[in-house]
């Protein structure tokens, strides 16, 4: 649910002479509806493929090997998963750029590292990588006690512990209902400004399960995991980037070309959908004679896939996972 940073630095050496930490080397995790993407890129022209959500460098393996004829530029606001991502995709060091960047920098990004490329592809896998979820320090997991942090790239200012403690109780209602779909929205930001100072994702988990009734505690999963994605994605600003980085997405592909979004949350996919569906309509004002003109886009059908059953027990993550993917058919 893997930022522009006014520069976008120099893309870390490919090579693997030492081997990793044993940090970095846990730092992979299991490509949702991976078959599924490589079927989707399939048809694309040669050209430049673009992995606007690098994390482990799963997809990007798999659309590597799929297709030899693509060169890929990888971007990632994570320092840790660039370093994992860079060893692993090691072996294809001609035809890759890792790129220290968050999506929104996706124009800037093309324009630094491939203006001179065919665009025939782009991918976004949204959300927070299980590594990420896994490695306490990061303060992703209501499970483990950690620093209420929950940065993705590590150089913003802006953290949990901000939110968590200096968000007036309106506003931390306003954060947890919309990102997160909490009915108990206002209980918990109560019960939140009532113990502040919060000190650790452990106290913060503790005080979610008591402001949330008994009852509700018993089915849904931890009670405290929507609560820690609205408050993840208000940190990340996670929406409001995907916004802005649909369009720059949209308007770099080629004919032929396609854009594929993995997404994990509902108001995530209504941002993707809603794109998608201005781009692959042609409206005609009210009044003015019907010309014959194509639209920029088609959707890709079927319009959603989901994970198999097969996958989503093996993998959980999948099972919230939505694709979606459009086509580029007109200049």
């Amino acid at each position: 649910m893997d930022s522009c940073k006014g520069e976008t630095p120099e893309p870390p050496e490919l090579a693997a002479e030492i081997l990793p930490p044993a940090d970095l080397l846990s730092f992979s995790h299991l490509p949702v509806l991976v078959n599924e993407v490589v079927e989707l890129i399939e048809p694309l022209p040669a050209g430049t493929f673009v992995d606007a959500t690098l994390g482990g460098a799963g997809h990007a393996v798999a659309i590597l090997n799929a297709r030899p004829d693509l060169a890929m530029v990888g971007i990632d606001q994570d320092a840790d998963a660039r370093e994992a991502a860079a060893r692993r995709l090691a072996q294809f060091s001609d035809r890759v750029q890792i790129v220290a960047g968050r999506f929104d920098g996706l124009a800037q990004i093309l324009q630094d590292y491939a203006a001179t490329s065919t665009i025939s592809g782009l991918l976004f896998d949204l959300g927070v990588s299980s590594p990420q979820l896994d490695r306490v320090e990061r303060g992703f997991s209501f499970r483990n006690d950690g620093p209420l942090d929950m940065r993705m790239d590590r150089s913003m200012s802006l953290t949990a512990a901000d939110v968590v403690n200096g968000y007036d109780e309106r506003s931390l209602s306003r954060v947890l209902r919309t990102y997160g779909d909490e009915k108990f929205a206002s209980r918990i930001a109560s019960t939140i400004v009532a113990a502040r100072p919060v000190n650790s994702t452990g106290e913060l988990a503790a005080i979610i399960v008591q402001a949330i009734p008994a009852a509700a505690r018993r089915s849904g999963g931890h009670p405290a995991k929507r609560s820690f994605q609205a408050i993840r994605i208000e940190v990340n600003d996670e929406l409001g980037v995907l916004e802005r980085a649909m369009e720059a997405a949209l308007d770099a592909v080629v004919p032929g070309g396609r854009v594929l979004v993995l997404t994990y949350h509902s108001g995530e996919d209504r941002i993707v959908k809603s794109a998608f569906r201005r781009r692959s309509t042609v409206e005609h004002p009210p009044g003015l004679p019907v010309e014959v003109e194509r639209a920029e886009f088609s959707i890709v059908r079927p319009a959603v896939r989901r994970a198999s059953e097969v996958e989503e027990q093996a993998n959980p993550r999948a099972r919230s996972a939505r694709l979606r993917a459009i086509e580029r058919i007109a200049a």
